[in-house]
């Protein structure tokens, strides 16, 4: 029998990647019908759980994450790490501590359009990921969806942004204002 060792990494890699980026499509495939609605739900869960793994990903290889440029590119790279090279995009920079993560290959997409499985579910995964991840990165940032491949967009736009200043509450005294 071979070493392991004598298979080279990045053939590893890939087949290890492939199978990650595979699974949802096939879990998919395997629960919905027998739980319905309920399973949008579960996986969501799932998915908030995988944030928390792609967090350990930056902390782990110290990847930066002070502003949303470095949250952007972190959390571009941790994606990598974790499912792939077939994701493939780039990270934008903006005015004001904005930043911009174009997706325009996504191999959730790749893999469930392969397995004949619903785009719009792969937005649900990744919008639990992305929405737990950036303030598990900075506390001080959040992200939104500007536009989705999976909802027929020619690539995908997550924002990257400093959350507002929040709101001071008046204090009470002696239940006055």
């Amino acid at each position: 029998m071979p070493d392991l060792k004598d298979i080279p990494d990045n053939v590893r890699w890939k087949c290890a990647a492939e199978c990650a980026a595979k699974l949802p499509a096939l879990y998919e495939i395997a629960f919905r019908g027998a739980l319905g609605n309920k399973y949008d739900a579960l996986e969501q869960e799932i998915w908030m759980e995988i944030a928390c793994m792609l967090r350990d990903v930056v902390h782990d290889c110290f990847l930066p994450v002070k502003d949303a440029r470095e949250i952007a590119r972190s959390i571009q790279s941790a994606t990598i790490i974790l499912f792939g090279p077939e994701y493939g995009g780039e990270v934008i920079e903006l005015a004001g501590d904005n930043a911009v993560i174009l997706v325009k290959r996504c191999p959730f997409l790749i893999h469930g359009h392969t397995l004949a499985t619903e785009h719009e579910h792969v937005f649900s995964r990744c919008m639990a990921l992305t929405l737990s991840a950036v303030p598990l990165l900075n506390k001080d940032y959040s992200a939104r969806f500007v536009r989705t491949m999976c909802t027929g967009d020619r690539q995908c736009e997550i924002k990257i942004e400093k959350k507002p200043p929040a709101e001071k509450k008046e204090e009470k005294v002696g239940g006055k204002t």
